[in-house]
């Protein structure tokens, strides 16, 4: 028997047949912990009395059971689907369709936009619990992604989130994110518009056509400013079009934004959505789980800060750090100077031989591969 000071791990229960399961395999209910389940309808603990210390992460309750369970001493972490347009104890990533539901009515009515304005509201009127809710949905989010990423190789690639649709720039990125996918990576970006949107979308075609086809329609609507759901309607038009030929998708294409910077719209395209509330634990866990290398596009500011938050963790690795692949040399030595500072932080680091500077994605997909 396990003493009180090592006691047994807990499990998470993301469904009612896993509870079921677990419940006839005679597992301990104090070692459960139920993740935004529907037990409205559930009848597999009516019966009972051995609740004490199980965890029920919000989800739904029918009267009769929130009573049963509390009365035999469950621990019962309430819902408040008043107080955040989101679910803060999420078992899943989000997904395009999610985020955007309402956008028939103008995406000021979409989850997301609601989301955003609670997030400003709570910015500007601190509030214990608003933080409180936002930090139990980060780390729900952040558990999800850890579960969508197991057993793939995820590539990250970073870029400017001006970058118009219609252009040649944004094509370049798409077909970079294209062929990482046919390769065999989970490609994830920042989840935003421009470059993030066109990496997103390339990996998530399964075909040189259907690529060429979701590009023509996304060109309809270059930038979500000033319309963000006409942007958002045209890239959920151009999804449609992005189906495999046969059997169930496998995960190609992943998206983590934040609605630090909701004024920029999360794309449509990655088919698992980690939206964040902290822009310091989005932008750790972007650069964390892109364990099979970075691919670098230009950008700005914000483009500048993730190369550095990158080349920091490869600076002080203790074991070899995963590539980093910058592209355009004419933009990375002149334009904004980064590559020399990166040469000189590499120099006699464990990180030299793993940073590159390219000229084409092409070059930068056949330098990971």
């Amino acid at each position: 028997m396990m003493s009180s000071r090592h006691p047994e791990p807990g499990i998470e229960v993301e469904s009612t047949e896993e509870l079921d399961a677990l419940l006839a395999q005679g597992i301990s209910p104090r070692r459960l912990r139920l993740q935004d389940l529907d037990l409205t309808g559930y009848t597999g603990l009516d019966s009972r009395t051995d609740l004490d210390e199980l965890v029920v992460l919000g989800g739904r309750l029918s009267p009769s059971l929130d009573a049963h369970l509390r009365a035999h001493g469950a621990i019962v972490f309430p819902d408040d689907p008043d107080a955040t347009p989101v679910r803060p104890y999420r078992a899943h990533l989000y997904t395009a369709e999610e985020l955007y539901a309402g956008l028939v009515d103008g995406y000021a009515e979409t989850t997301d936009a609601l989301a955003y304005d609670w997030y400003q509201n709570s910015q500007r009127h601190p509030d214990v619990f608003s933080a409180l809710l936002q930090a139990i949905h980060d780390d729900s989010i952040s558990d999800a992604l850890a579960e969508f990423v197991d057993g793939h190789a995820v590539v990250g690639v970073m870029g400017g989130h001006a970058l118009q649709r219609g252009t040649a720039a944004y094509a370049v990125a798409a077909r970079l994110g294209f062929h990482l996918a046919e390769h065999g990576f989970l490609v994830v970006t920042g989840g935003g518009p421009g470059a993030m949107e066109a990496a997103n979308l390339g990996a998530a075609a399964y075909g040189a056509d259907q690529l060429d086809a979701a590009l023509a329609i996304v060109a309809e609507v270059p930038s979500f400013v000033p319309d963000i759901g006409a942007w958002a309607d045209a890239g959920m038009r151009a999804k449609a079009v992005l189906r495999p030929v046969s059997g169930q998708p496998v995960p190609r294409s992943l998206g983590i934004p934040t609605w630090f910077y909701g004024h920029e719209p999360p794309n449509v395209f990655a088919q698992g959505i980690a939206k964040y509330f902290s822009n310091a634990i989005r932008e750790d866990w972007l650069l964390a789980h892109a364990a099979a290398g970075v691919v670098v596009l230009p950008g700005a500011a914000g483009t500048v800060q993730e190369i550095f938050q990158f080349a920091t963790r490869a600076y002080y690795a203790s074991k070899t750090p995963p590539p980093l692949v910058i592209v355009d040399s004419g933009h990375w030595r002149d334009t904004l100077p980064v590559w020399p500072l990166i040469q000189a932080l590499a120099a006699g680091r464990a990180m030299a031989d793993r940073v590159t500077l390219v000229d084409s994605v092409e070059d930068a997909v056949a330098y990971l591969t």
